[in-house]
């Protein structure tokens, strides 16, 4: 019995000396008053005021913050349009593949047949849904002569419409597979738009 009064007197104790640390943070403006003069009566205008002198926080802020410490995980794997993009370029090495960002940069790349050439793309993802504008596909030609002088020129409209649409027929041809992978996972409910 004695041992948990002892205990008891410790708890308050400390819990005293923290709430006396964080009063003792705050400075001698805590225990001053406020000039009425130069406070605004309207308390939107206080808040923003502490807000942008840093004297408060709101608590939306401290959960952004929080989850962004953490790492913000999207999953590529549940968007199609990604990961079909990815399967038609897998043969290219890549320089950037930023789901976040929405975009995917190849770097430099030749085939055996014709090394003074080669080929660079980008593609921006517009949109998360399958459909022929919400991707931009770039496709860019370098060409370099004996002397090693390249010029690089984009406009390649054959490739990219090839490229458009080979990613939109797989990307279809997986977001089928989900839909039905869905279906057979969770029987009798309607999954999105059939």
């Amino acid at each position: 019995m004695k041992n948990y009064m002892f205990l008891e007197k410790i708890n308050k104790l400390s819990i005293f000396l923290i709430i006396l640390v964080f009063l003792n943070a705050c400075g001698n403006n805590f225990f001053r008053g406020a000039d009425a003069r130069k406070v605004s009566p309207d308390p939107r205008e206080r808040v923003k005021k502490n807000l942008e002198e840093g004297k408060g926080f709101r608590l939306n802020d401290v959960v952004k913050k929080g989850a962004g410490r953490g790492g913000n995980f999207e999953f590529a794997s549940s968007n199609e349009l990604w990961k079909a993009s990815l399967d038609i370029i897998e043969f290219m090495p890549l320089t950037s593949a930023n789901y976040s960002g929405g975009i995917i940069i190849t770097d430099w790349y030749s085939n055996n047949t014709n090394p003074n050439e080669t080929i660079k793309i980008t593609i921006r993802f517009l949109s998360n849904e399958i459909r022929s504008d919400a991707i931009d596909i770039n496709v860019f030609y370098k060409k370099c002569d004996r002397e090693y002088k390249c010029v690089v020129q984009k406009n390649n409209e054959n490739i990219e419409s090839e490229l458009r649409r080979e990613i939109l027929k797989k990307a279809t041809i997986y977001q089928k597979q989900t839909k039905a992978k869905n279906k057979s996972f969770y029987p009798g409910v309607k999954m999105g738009k059939d």
